[in-house]
């Protein structure tokens, strides 16, 4: 079997103190499950959130700022404490990380889209995990790419991955918004082009309204571009990047 390529994405649920800072074990967890998967010949790209709140939890604001600007200081502020504790928790097992800050124009435009493929290609070569983000401190609402579940799908169209991995709260997609449904039932496999994936991820009163899921079943058909499948799964399931690395199971499977 030839070398895998797996981008990762990592959202702030999962990498936080309830919006409180980073939960440096939670990431520990994190950074272990990574490492056993580039043991497997994998090569990873990990999409993560957090960097607003550890920059909220620096600044000692406990409300999340409205105002653009504001939200660019933490988000410049906190990505100094996400990349810090990435660099030190992987460097335990002597894996080097890189920070790749990306904004609109680095996948619009052609020769600013080839420098980026060309750096993440010889990063994952020399064996160092690179940490994508936006790059907040720049964007504005006009050209933000909107959130990192896009991002990391338009990554993955950018380096041709094996598959997308998005780690979220909810067990996958369900036939139902399970909050709201009790026999709503995991979709264990679908078609990036079933329509049932449309319906139950609409904006319309589907699964999380107007965002999470939807986001996520986007990113999934982005993805698709470039015959990259999703798996969207829960993040607080023990050892779940482990146990996907060794073939179970888990979550959904959103093939094309």
């Amino acid at each position: 079997m030839g070398k895998q390529r797996w981008v990762i994405k990592i959202g702030s649920a999962l990498l936080t103190n309830d919006g409180k800072g980073l939960d440096k074990i939670a990431i520990g967890s994190w950074v272990k499950q990574i490492v056993k998967l580039t043991q497997q010949n994998i090569d990873i790209i990990l999409v993560s959130s957090g960097a607003i709140a550890e920059g909220m939890k620096r600044l000692g604001w406990n409300k999340r700022p409205e105002n653009i600007h504001k939200l660019q200081v933490a988000a410049a502020v906190g990505q100094m404490g996400l990349v810090q504790t990435y660099e030190s928790l992987f460097a335990k097992h002597d894996i080097h990380t890189a920070q790749v800050l990306l904004i609109h124009d680095d996948f619009a435009k052609h020769k600013q889209s080839e420098n980026v493929r060309a750096t993440l290609n010889n990063l994952m070569a020399l064996g160092i995990v690179p940490i994508v983000n936006e790059n907040d401190t720049v964007v504005t609402d006009e050209i933000k790419l909107g959130d990192n579940d896009t991002l990391a799908a338009l990554v993955a169209n950018l380096v041709k991955a094996t598959q997308l991995v998005i780690l979220t709260d909810q067990g996958g997609v369900y036939d139902a918004d399970p909050r709201q449904n009790v026999n709503a039932k995991l979709i264990d496999k679908i078609h990036v082009n079933d329509e049932r994936l449309t319906q139950v991820a609409s904006r319309a009163g589907g699964l999380l309204g107007s965002g999470g899921m939807y986001t996520k079943v986007l990113a999934a058909k982005t993805a698709a571009e470039s015959n990259t499948i999703t798996i969207i799964a829960s993040g607080r399931q023990t050892d779940v990047l482990s146990k996907l690395g060794a073939g179970e199971r888990i979550g959904t499977l959103i093939h094309c």
